[in-house]
C-alpha cells in the first residue's frame, strides 16, 4: 500500500507541474482538454459509469461527503461515476489531471492529501474489507466537454466533493467540500499533518481577537453543532440562525483576518473561479457576518460560518474528539452553476 501511495504522490507531483503550465490557458479550455483525454481513455463499460447527460439534474445535483459504502444505506443508491480504484495506471493519471484542472495548486494538494487520509483511517480502524481506500473516489462528466459549450464534471468520495460547470466560457465551481479525519495526524510517520490547519487557525485567531463585547455577538452558541448546518442539502439555506458579528463591527486587523480566512477558501480553485469568489467578497465589503459556536481553545469542539450576500462558508470540528473537520464553500444562488445554466437556457432557448 505504501508503494501505491508513493506512486500516487509522484503522479500528483507531475500533474502539479502540468497544472502550472495550464495556468497560461483558460479554465474552460484546460478542463475540456482534461475531460476529453480522460473520457477517451475509458473502455465502454467505464464510460458508461462516467458519462451522464447534462440534463440529468437528479444526478448532477447529487452530492455527499460520507464514505461511499454508506451511500446505499442512506440513499438507496450507490455513489455513481467511474471509481479511481477501477482504472488502469494511465487512466488514473488522466483522472488526476481532470481533478487538477479545476483546482489551484493549494486546492489540489489539499484534495489528494484528503484522499490519502483514507489509508490512515484504514490502519486506525483495522479495515480489512476495503471500506477505507485512497482510490475510492468517483469521476463523473455531464454533457460533452468543450471550451465554449455547456457541460460539467464532479469528483467525489469520502470528505471530498467538487463540482464544476462550464457554460459558454464561464466556469462555476461549487459546492466545494473538503473534510479531514483525522484533522491532525497524531501518531506514525505523518504525525503533525493538518490538511485544513490554516482554516482552523485563522478562524480561531479571529474569534480570539474579539473584545468581550464583540464576542457576545459573534459567539452564537457555547456548544458547537455536530456538523455543518447545511450538510449535503441541495441548497445552501440557513433558517433561524443568528448572524453573528458584522464585519462593519470589526477593527482593521480583525477584518484583515476575516479576509485572509475567506481567501483561504476562495483560492482553492482555479484562477477563473477564484477570481469570481474574490469579486463576491470584495463586493460584499463589510456586509459579511462571522459566527462562532463552541470553545475557542485548540482541542475544543468548535464551528464557524462566514456569510455574505451571495456566499456561505461553513467549518465544523466536533466529531472524533474534535479531530474531524468538515468545511465547505457554497453559493446561495450559484451552487452547481445553476445561475449560469439558467441564464444560458433563458438566452438560448427561451426557458
Amino acid at each position: 500500500m505504501r508503494k501505491n501511495l508513493f506512486r500516487i504522490f509522484l503522479a500528483s507531483a507531475a500533474i502539479l507541474l502540468l497544472a502550472g503550465a495550464y495556468s497560461r490557458t483558460s479554465s474552460p479550455s484546460t478542463m475540456a482538454d482534461a475531460a476529453n483525454a480522460f473520457l477517451a481513455s475509458l473502455n465502454e463499460e467505464q464510460a458508461g459509469k462516467a458519462k451522464f447527460k447534462l440534463d440529468n439534474e437528479d444526478e448532477r445535483h447529487f452530492w455527499h461527503f460520507i464514505p461511499s459504502d454508506n451511500i446505499p444505506k442512506a440513499y438507496g443508491r450507490p455513489r455513481r461515476g467511474a471509481p479511481l480504484m477501477d482504472l488502469t495506471p494511465h487512466q488514473k493519471h488522466l483522472a488526476q489531471a481532470l481533478l487538477a484542472a479545476g483546482l489551484s495548486q493549494r486546492g489540489y494538494l489539499k484534495a489528494v492529501t484528503v484522499m490519502s487520509l483514507e489509508d490512515i483511517l484504514r490502519q486506525i480502524e483495522k479495515d480489512t474489507v476495503g471500506r477505507r481506500n485512497p482510490e475510492k473516489y468517483f469521476f463523473s462528466v455531464f454533457g460533452e466537454p468543450s471550451a465554449t459549450g455547456v457541460w460539467g464534471y464532479r469528483v467525489e468520495g469520502h470528505h471530498l466533493s467538487l463540482h464544476f460547470l462550464v457554460v459558454n466560457g464561464k466556469v462555476a465551481g461549487t459546492p466545494t467540500f473538503y473534510g479531514t479525519n483525522p484533522a491532525e495526524v497524531r501518531e506514525g510517520p505523518r504525525k503533525g499533518l493538518r490538511v485544513l490547519g490554516v482554516e482552523e487557525d485563522l478562524g480561531r485567531e479571529l474569534v480570539q481577537s474579539l473584545t468581550p463585547e464583540q464576542a457576545k455577538v459573534a459567539i452564537v452558541d457555547p456548544k458547537a453543532p455536530n456538523d455543518i448546518l447545511t450538510a449535503a442539502n441541495r441548497t445552501a439555506e440557513l433558517k433561524d440562525q443568528p448572524p453573528g458579528i458584522s464585519a462593519a463591527k470589526l477593527n482593521a486587523k480583525q477584518r484583515g483576518l476575516l479576509n485572509s480566512l475567506l481567501e483561504e477558501y476562495g483560492y482553492n480553485v482555479t484562477d477563473q473561479i477564484a477570481a469570481g469568489r474574490i469579486d463576491q467578497i470584495r463586493k460584499a465589503g463589510t456586509n459579511i457576518n462571522f459566527a462562532w459556536a463552541g470553545g475557542t481553545k485548540r482541542g475544543e469542539p468548535h464551528y464557524y460560518r462566514v456569510q455574505g450576500p451571495t456566499f456561505l462558508v461553513e467549518y465544523d470540528n466536533t466529531q472524533n474528539g474534535a479531530n474531524h473537520v468538515h468545511s465547505v464553500w457554497r453559493e446561495l444562488k450559484g451552487d452547481f452553476g445553476d445561475d449560469l445554466l439558467a441564464a444560458h437556457y433563458k438566452a438560448s432557448h427561451g426557458k
